[in-house]
């Protein structure tokens, strides 16, 4: 691919040096005011890779959604979603490991957990970190598709509890449009009371 997106290049290595399933792991949702953080954990078959993989961030949406089904046919796939609660609870960061470790925990026999970022989670394999992983990793661009489509699509699924607060639009991240619903209706039991939004709001 010419250093213009993610390739293979790394899960190769690792192959070659006898790691037989090399995961690739990524998050959606660090840094919305409302709704889960989900992670996903992806194995992706070397031989059926499918075509146009790249960092979620840089896809559209429908080209998200139109890759979800080839990655969870052709690769092997776990998720894990952190709730709000225990976003409250325990941090972002920790829910986000969390999350990571559940991903993991339905993807058996993993050698190498490549992880995105410069934070590693505990799991019970060698992790590598890679800033900006999910442009430079088909495994990590592969698991940050699954995780946006998968956050995406329960947030939609939400919209309909709570259609003042566009959640469809938004997918819970601090837009104006956000911020003027949580001031006209306060907050859902979706948002993180941790956040300082949400906790200024509270604190009123």
């Amino acid at each position: 691919m010419g250093g213009t997106g993610p390739d293979f290049t790394i899960e190769l290595g690792a192959l070659r040096q006898g790691r037989r399933h090399v995961c690739g792991i990524d998050e959606a949702g660090r840094g919305p005011w409302a709704g889960p953080v989900v992670a996903a954990a992806v194995v992706l078959d070397p031989d059926c890779i499918p075509e146009g993989l790249n960092d979620s961030k840089k896809l559209t949406e429908a080209k998200r959604d139109a890759l979800f089904e080839p990655i969870m046919r052709s690769a092997r796939v776990g998720i894990g979603i952190a709730d709000v609660e225990r976003i409250d609870r325990d941090n972002i960061l920790q829910a986000t490991f969390w999350a990571m470790q559940q991903a993991l925990r339905q993807v058996d026999g993993v050698a190498l957990a490549l992880v995105d970022g410069n934070r590693a989670p505990a799991l019970p394999c060698p992790v590598q970190t890679i800033i900006e992983g999910d442009g430079k990793s088909l495994s990590i661009a592969a698991a940050s598709i699954i995780a946006k489509v998968t956050r995406d699509r329960i947030m939609i699924g939400h919209d309909s509890a709570w259609p003042e607060y566009g959640f469809a639009r938004h997918k819970g991240y601090g837009t104006a449009f956000h911020q003027q619903a949580l001031e006209r209706h306060g907050p859902t039991p979706l948002h993180r009371k941790s956040f300082a939004p949400v906790a200024a709001f509270l604190s009123r």
